[in-house]
């Protein structure tokens, strides 16, 4: 059975491991900005999950992959503990691997999103994304004009369009596997299963403005984490921490610093 290739990052800084990883349509690079604040006390690892950035593309995607695949790059790199911090997706795949592999992970973060299980709302953005034809669309201004048809929002759109590259002279093509992206959507909403826990310290950080983390929701968060705690990002949504760094930043580096 041959292996997948280890996952593509960023590495800034030098010091005990900061892990983070990004959300569904993003990539490392989103995270740049503070992967270099957060680089002055630690070694950060900005990591591009499968089909998404640099990343290799696979036809098969599912939250045990992206453990699994995790789980891979450690042990290249020989990490033997560290904090981990995961948006959206990415906080989905740093639960699971945080009760999976407890010893590896010292303290977590969860940015923006739940244990529980979501409904399917990317149809939207899937389709926009799919109606682009790059041989007809072919210069950032044409795409955005296309997803504008299925995607108001300017913010979501430019979001989205990060992901466009030059493959070729003349020929613009996204760097996440949409295809399989497509194919797999119903997995992005998945629960953490039942009866797993994380007792280590565990942060959740939520954008007063995201609908993502509910109050009633407190109760299955103390389920699987029952040393957690929960901090509103003020001035903020979904993307709190492209939103509001700066709170963002002090937050994670309170909790991080703390005995």
């Amino acid at each position: 059975m041959t292996k997948n290739p280890i996952l593509h990052s960023q590495i800034l800084g030098e010091g005990k491991p900061l892990l983070i990883l990004h959300g569904y349509f993003g990539s490392s690079d989103n995270w740049k900005t503070l992967g270099n604040q957060f680089a002055e006390n630690y070694q950060v690892h900005l990591i591009d999950q499968r089909n998404h950035g640099r990343s290799f593309h696979a036809d098969a995607f599912n939250y045990e992959l992206l453990v699994d695949d995790l789980y891979a790059y450690i042990q290249d790199y020989k990490l033997e503990s560290f904090y981990l911090i995961g948006h959206s997706m990415g906080g989905k795949t740093a639960m699971l691997f945080a009760v999976k592999y407890p010893d590896l992970v010292d303290k977590l973060i969860v940015v923006d999103i739940s244990p529980k299980e979501y409904a399917q709302h990317h149809n939207a953005i899937l389709a926009g994304l799919n109606s682009v034809d790059f041989t007809k669309q072919n210069s950032r201004g044409l795409v955005d004009k296309q997803v504008a048809k299925y995607i108001a929002e300017i913010g979501v759109r430019q979001f989205l369009l990060k992901n466009i590259y030059w493959k070729e002279k003349g020929l613009l093509a996204y760097r996440f596997n949409l295809k399989s992206l497509t194919e797999n959507n119903p997995e992005v909403g998945k629960p953490l299963p039942t009866g797993t826990k994380f007792i280590k310290e565990t942060l959740f950080l939520k954008g007063e403005k995201s609908g993502y983390i509910i109050s009633s929701e407190h109760i299955i968060i103390d389920a699987h984490f029952p040393n957690h705690k929960i901090v509103e990002i003020k001035n903020a949504g979904h993307w709190l921490h492209a939103e509001n760094p700066k709170d963002f930043y002090k937050e994670v580096d309170v909790f991080l610093d703390a005995c």
